[in-house]
């Protein structure tokens, strides 16, 4: 049955796949070629030196292999002290082919001319080494057969010198030492090959596993589920930003590096689960409640998982998945909205004619009534009957946002007067005059916006405001600003307390609410009848200048769409 091949790797075509050019190691091969270069300056001196030694112990004083020592030695020195070679060498490299000749032709010439008194037949596995290891086959074969045909003219150079000689033992001899040589640069060249393909697929698999691991710390850094790398001691030895943000340490000093879990009490439930995972050596799963210094506790849905023992060690780690229950109950609400929006529209609407009816029935029976009891019981029928109209208009309106109109039919506002005028109807209806303080730009601005909308987005963000600020002077302020190139915006800030880092994320999503009386559909509704009209809502962390100090505050910036602006009158400030 013939094997099937490995799918390629999710993240593109694999780097051990064959056809990928392989990127030259200029390092490794300057390391190779100083290591010959240096042992060419050794051997010389070490000919140099027995040369010198030959020259004066000896009775016949011969020059010529002095001269060729020498010559050798500074030549092989000039080489190693010149810039080394830093890219593979081609089939034919004039520099290396020169440093071979020179070798061959050295070490040939202390062979004819020592009249076979030392047989310097070894040194020619020098050449055909460096031949083999930094050139091709085809160069170490040629610098093999250089050797065997300089072996074989000393041979016959000998046999002419002394006739009668055994001339049959030189000629066997250089062709024995001959076919050596070219055994050493066949099986030399083979190995280098073969380490060199080790060394290519050991690079490949590294770059691979570094894009892998770099993938991979990708996507859990941005998983919105935390977690947790734990050993045995307790120690984390890593978490990713989810984990720490539900650990409450995003902003502590063990945010740079490993923490102990052990060393906060709030963390003791994580710390037993931890411990039990161990202990049983099975995964475990648990509903956890961790404690923050300063906020209330935090429900987190926890799934531990040992990892296998590596390298003979028999430590293992401990991998914890944290999920906040807030965002698994968001996720619930998400749900619902896709699956009942629908059937709430169409509920909404069966409600609210009858509803209508009801109300108008009570209002003819009121008209009747004189017993001031009776007419108590009619007061309580009406006010329900507007709280029930008020819920199902809230109903309707998440449907009529997603059917809104285009926005090249929205009518054009100028927003100062605009944003001036709802916050003054605002103002009067809940008695905040103290609290509100309104900013306008000197210049009038004209945006793309429906009046009625801007009032609920504005009514709608003024209400939480109110809702969350501390009710001193100035606690909520208004803002509308334009930006160099003539785009207007308001801004809603109040001075309430920072938001949770996980109720932040589901601002604008519909049914979440960190208020059990609120539907959640208020900015939802906001952000819907924004994109409707171009315009985007974004929530900030921002400072203010309050009565002199600056305060933080929560910032709800609405950037709306502009046209042509004109001039207007100095700034005004209300109050």
């Amino acid at each position: 049955m013939t094997p099937q091949p490995d799918p390629p790797s999710w993240f593109g075509p694999s780097l051990l796949e064959p056809g990928i050019d392989r990127a030259d190691n200029p390092q490794e091969f300057e390391r190779l070629w100083r290591g010959f270069m240096t042992a060419r300056v050794t051997l010389g001196l070490v000919l140099l030196s027995l040369q010198g030694v030959i020259y004066a112990l000896g009775s016949v004083k011969e020059t010529l292999p002095v001269l060729i020592c020498t010559g050798y030695f500074f030549a092989a020195l000039a080489v190693r002290l010149m810039a080394p070679q830093r890219e593979v060498v081609k089939p034919f490299d004039f520099k290396l082919i020169s440093t071979l000749g020179i070798d061959l032709l050295a070490f040939g010439a202390l062979q004819v001319a020592q009249d076979n008194s030392i047989n310097y037949a070894p040194l020619f596995a020098l050449p055909v080494l460096m031949a083999s290891i930094l050139g091709s086959l085809l160069l170490a074969l040629a610098t093999a057969a250089g050797a065997t045909l300089l072996l074989l003219f000393n041979a016959a150079w000998i046999s002419m010198q002394v006739p009668g000689g055994d001339a049959t033992a030189l000629f066997l001899q250089a062709s024995l030492t001959g076919a050596g040589c070219f055994v050493i640069s066949f099986v030399a060249s083979q190995t280098a090959s073969r380490l060199a393909n080790v060394e290519l697929h050991a690079q490949r698999s590294q770059l691979a596993a570094r894009v892998q691991r770099q993938v991979n710390e990708l996507v859990i850094e941005s998983l919105t589920d935390g977690i947790l790398v734990v050993d045995q001691r307790g120690s984390v030895r890593a978490a990713n930003p989810s984990a720490r943000t539900l650990l409450g340490v995003e902003h502590s000093s063990v945010r740079a590096g490993p923490f102990e879990l052990v060393s906060l009490l709030g963390w003791q439930g994580l710390t037993d689960l931890m411990q039990r995972s161990f202990s049983e050596r099975q995964a475990q799963t648990a509903d956890v409640t961790i404690h923050h210094a300063g906020q209330g506790p935090r429900r987190v849905r926890v799934r531990t998982q040992l990892t296998a023992t590596q390298g003979g060690s028999d430590e293992n780690l401990c991998v914890m998945f944290l999920q906040d229950q807030r965002e698994m109950e968001a996720r619930m609400r998400t749900d619902k909205l896709a699956s009942m929006g629908r059937m709430s529209a169409a509920v909404a609407h069966e409600i609210r004619n009858p509803l209508a009816a009801i109300a108008q029935a009570n209002a003819l029976l009121d008209e009747d009534l004189s017993d001031p009891k009776h007419r108590q019981l009619t007061q309580m029928v009406r006010q329900n009957a507007k709280r029930l109209e008020k819920i199902v208009e809230e109903v309707l309106n998440v449907s009529r946002v997603q059917q809104r109109e285009s926005t090249d039919t929205a009518r054009t506002l100028i927003l100062n007067a605009a944003v001036e005028r709802i916050c003054r109807d605002w103002q009067s209806q809940t008695g905040s005059e103290h609290l509100l303080r309104v900013i306008l730009p000197s210049r009038n601005v004209e945006v793309q916006f429906e009046p009625e909308h801007l009032r609920r987005i504005l009514i709608n963000l003024l209400d939480n405001a109110q809702r969350h600020a501390s009710q001193q002077l100035d606690s909520i302020q208004v803002t509308a600003a334009t930006s160099t190139t003539g785009q207007g915006s308001v801004s809603v800030w109040s001075d309430g307390p920072p938001m949770d880092q996980s109720v932040e994320r589901h601002l604008f999503e519909p049914f979440f609410s960190s208020e059990s009386r609120s539907s959640g559909l208020g900015l939802y509704i906001c952000r819907e009848l924004c994109e409707g009209h171009g315009a985007a809502i974004a929530y900030y962390r921002t400072e203010r200048n309050v009565r002199g100090n600056s305060a933080g505050g929560n910032d709800f910036l609405v950037t709306f769409r502009t046209r042509a602006s004109t001039p207007s009158p100095p700034s005004v400030e209300q109050r």
